[in-house]
């Protein structure tokens, strides 16, 4: 679904991407986690779009990216911290973001009817709780039935409910058969969720690994223990 080939990026003399190479399957939810500056975010920017790599090609659904903007319809993202117009209310930013995606078919209402939006749709933004944000940033992902999610810090700032709601919702559109990209710097919340591990560090990856294998290969029954014993063999 996505081909990532020997993708490679410098800001200045400082290498944040040092050829990067990743092959990324539909029916996978897979975490790309690592220290912060190791390249993560600027990772799924190129993918996104909003970063130009300096070098290598990536693939979205067979199609270069660099051909067409089309292939950001198949794309869900949730940042890390949202930023939308602060005068504007949550049912005009709502609005707003169908009018610009003017999709055609069915819209995917789950959180939002779980998250209880329709009765916050007159506050505006300005207004809004962290928390509140990130529930808004989570529909707006959902909300036109991508076949890719790309999901930076998706539980940061929710409370443990409305982060559970999100979870399990996650867990259901891989079952779905979509890609589903996470970055999480809390490794006990991807337990149930994922399906492989990207680990990377200064640029490189240092593993891409199923998390059934990376468990037993470890013999531990945790991501976050797996992870910190591969890390001491290194």
């Amino acid at each position: 679904m996505i081909t990532v080939e020997n993708i490679k990026k410098k800001f200045g003399k400082l290498v944040v991407l040092n050829g990067i190479d990743l092959t990324l399957k539909k029916g996978e939810c897979i975490a790309l986690i690592g220290p912060n500056g190791c390249g993560k975010t600027t990772l799924m920017k190129i993918i996104l779009g909003m970063v130009m790599a300096d070098s290598g090609s990536i693939l979205v659904n067979n199609e270069s990216i660099t051909k067409s903007e089309l292939y950001k319809q198949h794309i869900g993202y949730m940042p890390q911290i949202g930023r939308y117009p602060q005068n504007m209310t949550i049912g005009q930013i709502i609005d707003m973001v169908k009018g610009i995606r003017n999709e055609k078919k069915p819209l995917d209402e789950e959180l939002y009817k779980a998250y209880e939006l329709d009765k916050l749709l007159d506050k505006k933004m300005s207004t809004l709780s962290g928390g509140t944000m990130q529930k808004v940033s989570a529909v707006l992902s959902f909300l036109f039935n991508p076949s890719i999610l790309i999901l930076d810090e998706p539980t940061a700032g929710l409370d443990p409910i409305a982060a559970e709601i999100l979870k399990q919702k996650i867990i259901k559109e891989k079952g779905n058969g979509k890609l589903i990209i996470i970055t999480s710097h809390l490794l006990s919340e991807l337990d149930d969720m994922v399906s492989e591990i990207i680990f990377m560090q200064e640029g490189n990856i240092i593993f891409h690994q199923a998390v059934s294998a990376l468990k037993e290969s470890t013999q531990t029954a945790k991501i976050s223990s797996a992870i910190l014993q591969i890390l001491k063999n290194k």
